[in-house]
């Protein structure tokens, strides 16, 4: 091995790490360039290349006239840009009167900006986004330790969850030429809940206990006595009941009804090919919101299900917040009858189901729906139609069928499944 090639690497890593220092130092560039050039707007860059344009075709063809043009449109942009020079430096508060509102129901928010330093703020815009859209607001100039206060509502019409804010503080010159931008805050969810009503008088399901209810099936083993049978081989000699055993000169065992707790399934179907109308799938999503509503008063375990996950529904707040989110999904999403595959599949302990679906569900659909779900339970179908006058009852198999039109139908609708 030749001394020159010994003297090969280290020449090698000082060319390594002047590229890494290249490469950095043209990254920290390439970011400053990036927050420079996200001030300009595309109506800048027009002037701007114009002003180029006048410059060279002025001095090249000796006409003045495009070159004051030019050296006008550079001092405007000058100008404009020095409206950039200041501080935003608000202290920004955004904050909701409530949080969680009903469809309808007025929501309304305060925005309060103020000035923590020892300097005052220029006149400033502040973007304020809510969902889709966005509100704009005028900041005055603020002096040291001002505050500025701005209310606005929110349109409640539709039930979703809406995301308000990040709130931006945007300066920037009167043409709208330059614009720099900061963001202040953390956005705020605005629950927009479905609307429910709430009733009385119906039990929608078994009661709970401390032991569970009894069903009809007979089990060797468990907490609710039945009768007394002879000894089987294989039965739990555990279960013997000696008094009997000594009276009849018989073995004799104990033999038990099985027990369930109360366990309530909510399967909403949202595939937008079931439903005629968006109107019947709102009133869906209330229906289960109600009922809903109405088992978790009777203590129950209440699951909802809708195509492809499970919604929260602890409490009636989780459950309202979940439904809010809830948006149609496509036909190759699985309808009813793929809906009720999923619950079978994930709660076989089901006692009560209650499927939520629209009117383009074909009997033969809902029959093959209510087949496939837990044995055993007892099955009830709400069909959302808004057409529909009043409450109409059929029977689909071992299911009570029941069409709704509105929402204060639910109560004589259940009274007529429960009757």
């Amino acid at each position: 091995m030749t001394a020159e090639t010994l003297a090969a690497p280290p020449t090698t890593d000082r060319d390594a790490g002047w590229r890494d220092i290249a490469a950095v130092i043209g990254a920290r560039i390439g970011a400053r360039l990036q927050k420079i050039a996200s001030v300009i707007r595309p109506m800048a860059w027009v002037l701007m290349a114009l002003a180029v344009v006048f410059w060279i075709v002025g001095a090249s063809l000796g006409w003045s006239e495009l070159t004051l043009t030019a050296v006008i449109v550079a001092l405007t942009l000058m100008l404009c840009a020095m409206f950039l020079i200041g501080r935003t430096e608000y202290d920004v508060t955004l904050d909701l009167a409530r949080t969680r509102v009903v469809v309808g129901e007025r929501a309304v928010g305060a925005l309060t900006l103020s000035n923590p330093g020892s300097r005052a703020i220029l006149p400033s815009r502040v973007v304020l986004p809510v969902g889709a859209g966005r509100g704009e607001f005028g900041i005055q100039r603020l002096g040291p330790g001002d505050k500025a206060e701005e209310l606005f509502a929110i349109p409640t019409q539709r039930r979703g969850v809406v995301k308000v804010g990040p709130v931006s503080v945007v300066r920037g010159d009167p043409f709208g030429l330059f614009e720099r931008a900061h963001r202040r805050d953390d956005p705020v969810d605005l629950f927009v809940h479905p609307q429910t009503v709430l009733f009385d008088g119906q039990s929608l399901g078994f009661l709970r206990d401390l032991e569970g209810l009894p069903a009809a099936d007979l089990s060797r083993d468990d907490v609710s006595f039945h009768a007394l049978n002879e000894y089987q081989p294989g039965d739990d000699l555990r279960h013997v009941h000696w008094r009997s055993t000594a009276r009849t000169g018989v073995m004799m065992v104990r033999q038990y009804e099985e027990t369930r707790r109360s366990h309530f399934v909510i399967g909403l179907s949202r595939s937008s090919g079931e439903y005629a109308t968006s109107e019947d799938f709102e009133l869906g999503i209330s229906v289960a919101g109600s009922v809903g509503l109405r088992a978790i008063r009777d203590s129950q375990r209440v699951d909802v299900r809708v195509q492809g996950r499970e919604l929260r529904a602890g409490t009636g707040k989780q459950l309202l917040d979940s439904l809010a989110a809830v948006e149609a999904s496509k036909p190759r999403d699985g309808g009813i009858s793929d809906l009720s595959g999923v619950i079978a599949a994930t709660m076989p302990l089901a006692s009560v189901v209650v499927l939520v679906c629209g009117t383009r569900v074909s009997n033969e659909e809902l029959r093959l729906a209510c087949a496939r779900l837990p044995f055993g339970a007892r099955v009830m179908v709400v069909v959302a139609d808004s057409t529909a006058e009043s409450p109409a009852l059929r029977r689909i198999g071992e299911a009570d069928v029941v069409s709704v039109g509105a929402l204060q139908q639910i109560p004589l609708a259940l009274q007529k499944v429960l009757a």
